[in-house]
Protein backbone atom coordinates (compact mmCIF):
# COMPACT_ATOMS: atom_id res chain seq x y z
CA UNK A 1 0.00 0.00 0.00
CA UNK A 2 1.25 3.68 -0.76
CA UNK A 3 2.37 5.72 1.79
CA UNK A 4 1.22 9.02 2.91
CA UNK A 5 3.30 11.78 1.81
CA UNK A 6 3.66 14.86 3.76
CA UNK A 7 2.08 18.24 1.83
CA UNK A 8 4.92 20.65 0.63
CA UNK A 9 4.32 23.46 3.31
CA UNK A 10 6.71 26.77 3.68
CA UNK A 11 7.37 29.14 6.84
CA UNK A 12 5.83 32.74 5.61
CA UNK A 13 8.87 35.10 5.44
CA UNK A 14 8.49 37.39 8.84
CA UNK A 15 8.11 40.95 7.10
CA UNK A 16 5.07 39.35 5.25
CA UNK A 17 3.33 38.55 8.42
CA UNK A 18 4.54 42.34 9.59
CA UNK A 19 3.93 44.49 6.48
CA UNK A 20 0.71 43.58 4.64
CA UNK A 21 2.55 46.05 1.72
CA UNK A 22 6.10 45.06 1.10
CA UNK A 23 6.49 46.69 -2.20
CA UNK A 24 5.64 50.17 -3.14
CA UNK A 25 4.00 50.68 -6.52
CA UNK A 26 6.67 51.79 -8.09
CA UNK A 27 8.92 49.10 -7.24
CA UNK A 28 5.60 46.75 -8.46
CA UNK A 29 5.68 48.93 -12.22
CA UNK A 30 9.57 48.88 -12.69
CA UNK A 31 9.36 44.74 -12.50
CA UNK A 32 6.20 44.53 -14.15
CA UNK A 33 7.89 46.37 -17.08
CA UNK A 34 9.89 43.17 -17.71
CA UNK A 35 6.61 41.06 -19.05
CA UNK A 36 5.68 42.02 -22.69
CA UNK A 37 2.67 42.34 -23.37
CA UNK A 38 0.26 42.68 -26.79
CA UNK A 39 -1.11 45.98 -27.37
CA UNK A 40 -4.70 46.30 -27.30
CA UNK A 41 -7.58 49.16 -28.32
CA UNK A 42 -10.18 48.65 -25.77
CA UNK A 43 -13.65 50.21 -27.30
CA UNK A 44 -16.80 50.78 -25.20
CA UNK A 45 -20.20 51.49 -25.88
CA UNK A 46 -22.88 52.33 -23.04
CA UNK A 47 -25.89 54.90 -22.79
CA UNK A 48 -25.92 55.56 -26.68
CA UNK A 49 -21.55 56.86 -26.45
CA UNK A 50 -18.14 55.66 -27.23
CA UNK A 51 -14.76 55.41 -25.90
CA UNK A 52 -11.51 53.52 -26.63
CA UNK A 53 -8.53 53.35 -24.20
CA UNK A 54 -5.32 51.32 -25.10
CA UNK A 55 -4.98 48.21 -22.90
CA UNK A 56 -2.13 45.83 -22.90
CA UNK A 57 -4.21 43.59 -19.69
CA UNK A 58 -5.46 41.27 -21.59
CA UNK A 59 -5.94 37.57 -21.53
CA UNK A 60 -7.80 34.92 -23.27
CA UNK A 61 -9.59 32.96 -20.62
CA UNK A 62 -11.99 30.01 -22.12
CA UNK A 63 -13.06 28.61 -25.55
CA UNK A 64 -16.63 26.94 -24.31
CA UNK A 65 -17.87 29.97 -23.76
CA UNK A 66 -15.57 32.10 -25.20
CA UNK A 67 -14.22 34.34 -22.48
CA UNK A 68 -11.14 36.86 -22.30
CA UNK A 69 -10.44 39.19 -20.09
CA UNK A 70 -9.59 42.77 -19.82
CA UNK A 71 -8.54 44.92 -16.74
CA UNK A 72 -9.11 48.71 -16.45
CA UNK A 73 -8.06 51.04 -13.64
CA UNK A 74 -10.73 52.67 -11.69
CA UNK A 75 -9.92 56.24 -12.33
CA UNK A 76 -10.38 55.65 -16.27
CA UNK A 77 -12.95 56.72 -18.04
CA UNK A 78 -13.50 53.43 -19.77
CA UNK A 79 -14.22 52.04 -16.02
CA UNK A 80 -16.79 54.52 -15.52
CA UNK A 81 -19.22 53.35 -18.77
CA UNK A 82 -18.12 49.53 -18.45
CA UNK A 83 -19.83 49.68 -15.17
CA UNK A 84 -23.46 50.51 -16.70
CA UNK A 85 -25.32 47.39 -17.48
CA UNK A 86 -25.95 48.01 -20.82
CA UNK A 87 -22.03 48.46 -21.66
CA UNK A 88 -20.43 46.37 -24.32
CA UNK A 89 -16.87 46.46 -25.63
CA UNK A 90 -14.64 45.28 -28.14
CA UNK A 91 -11.04 44.27 -28.25
CA UNK A 92 -8.63 45.52 -31.32
CA UNK A 93 -5.57 43.39 -31.35
CA UNK A 94 -2.88 46.03 -33.32
CA UNK A 95 -0.74 45.45 -35.80
CA UNK A 96 3.30 46.72 -35.34
CA UNK A 97 2.41 49.34 -37.49
CA UNK A 98 0.23 50.94 -35.15
CA UNK A 99 1.94 52.56 -32.53
CA UNK A 100 0.67 56.25 -33.67
CA UNK A 101 -3.10 55.27 -32.90
CA UNK A 102 -1.77 53.29 -29.40
CA UNK A 103 -0.65 56.62 -28.27
CA UNK A 104 -3.65 58.37 -29.84
CA UNK A 105 -6.13 56.28 -27.70
CA UNK A 106 -3.47 56.25 -24.55
CA UNK A 107 -2.88 59.90 -24.18
CA UNK A 108 -5.35 61.92 -26.63
CA UNK A 109 -7.53 64.32 -25.68
CA UNK A 110 -8.68 64.59 -29.53
CA UNK A 111 -11.63 62.29 -31.35
CA UNK A 112 -9.47 59.31 -30.77
CA UNK A 113 -11.85 57.20 -33.30
CA UNK A 114 -10.21 60.45 -35.99
CA UNK A 115 -7.59 58.09 -36.64
CA UNK A 116 -8.19 54.38 -38.33
CA UNK A 117 -11.12 52.21 -40.22
CA UNK A 118 -13.91 52.02 -37.62
CA UNK A 119 -16.79 49.62 -37.95
CA UNK A 120 -19.17 47.63 -35.52
CA UNK A 121 -19.77 44.05 -36.15
CA UNK A 122 -23.06 42.69 -33.46
CA UNK A 123 -22.63 44.31 -29.79
CA UNK A 124 -22.44 48.01 -31.50
CA UNK A 125 -19.06 48.71 -30.21
CA UNK A 126 -16.69 50.28 -32.35
CA UNK A 127 -13.85 47.43 -34.27
CA UNK A 128 -10.79 48.39 -35.93
CA UNK A 129 -11.31 47.10 -39.34
CA UNK A 130 -7.72 46.95 -39.88
CA UNK A 131 -6.71 45.78 -36.67
CA UNK A 132 -4.44 42.23 -36.50
CA UNK A 133 -7.77 40.68 -34.74
CA UNK A 134 -11.02 42.11 -32.88
CA UNK A 135 -13.04 40.44 -30.51
CA UNK A 136 -16.84 41.96 -29.85
CA UNK A 137 -17.81 41.14 -26.32
CA UNK A 138 -20.74 41.52 -24.11
CA UNK A 139 -19.96 41.79 -20.32
CA UNK A 140 -20.03 38.49 -18.60
CA UNK A 141 -18.92 39.50 -15.48
CA UNK A 142 -17.21 42.42 -13.40
CA UNK A 143 -14.66 41.85 -10.64
CA UNK A 144 -12.99 44.34 -8.40
CA UNK A 145 -9.29 44.03 -7.65
CA UNK A 146 -7.14 46.80 -6.16
CA UNK A 147 -7.34 49.87 -8.12
CA UNK A 148 -8.71 47.98 -10.79
CA UNK A 149 -11.83 46.21 -12.07
CA UNK A 150 -11.61 42.58 -14.34
CA UNK A 151 -14.06 42.76 -16.59
CA UNK A 152 -15.11 39.03 -18.18
CA UNK A 153 -16.34 39.66 -21.44
CA UNK A 154 -18.34 36.91 -23.82
CA UNK A 155 -17.25 36.82 -27.58
CA UNK A 156 -19.73 37.57 -29.71
CA UNK A 157 -18.36 38.01 -32.64
CA UNK A 158 -14.11 37.93 -33.94
CA UNK A 159 -12.32 38.33 -37.00
CA UNK A 160 -8.70 38.09 -38.01
CA UNK A 161 -8.16 40.62 -40.80
CA UNK A 162 -4.66 40.86 -40.79
CA UNK A 163 -3.45 37.01 -40.16
CA UNK A 164 0.00 37.02 -41.44
CA UNK A 165 1.25 40.35 -39.98
CA UNK A 166 2.63 40.45 -36.46
CA UNK A 167 1.31 42.54 -33.29
CA UNK A 168 2.56 45.30 -31.72
CA UNK A 169 4.34 44.32 -28.48
CA UNK A 170 5.30 46.57 -25.17
CA UNK A 171 8.13 45.86 -22.76
CA UNK A 172 10.19 47.78 -20.77
CA UNK A 173 8.50 50.91 -21.21
CA UNK A 174 8.58 50.81 -25.22
CA UNK A 175 7.17 49.24 -28.35
CA UNK A 176 9.06 46.59 -29.85
CA UNK A 177 9.02 44.45 -32.89
CA UNK A 178 8.89 40.64 -33.00
CA UNK A 179 12.01 39.14 -35.50
CA UNK A 180 11.18 35.73 -36.59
Amino acid sequence: MPTATKPFTFDQPTHLKEDPMPINPDQYRDTMRHFPAGVTIVTVKSRGEIHGLTVSAFVSISPTPPLISVIIDHRHHGHEMMEHSDAVFAVNILKEDQQELSNRFAWSQEDRFALGKWGTAVTGAPVLEDALAWLDCTIYSRHTAGTHTIYIGEVQACNVPEPDLKPLVYWNRDYRKICD
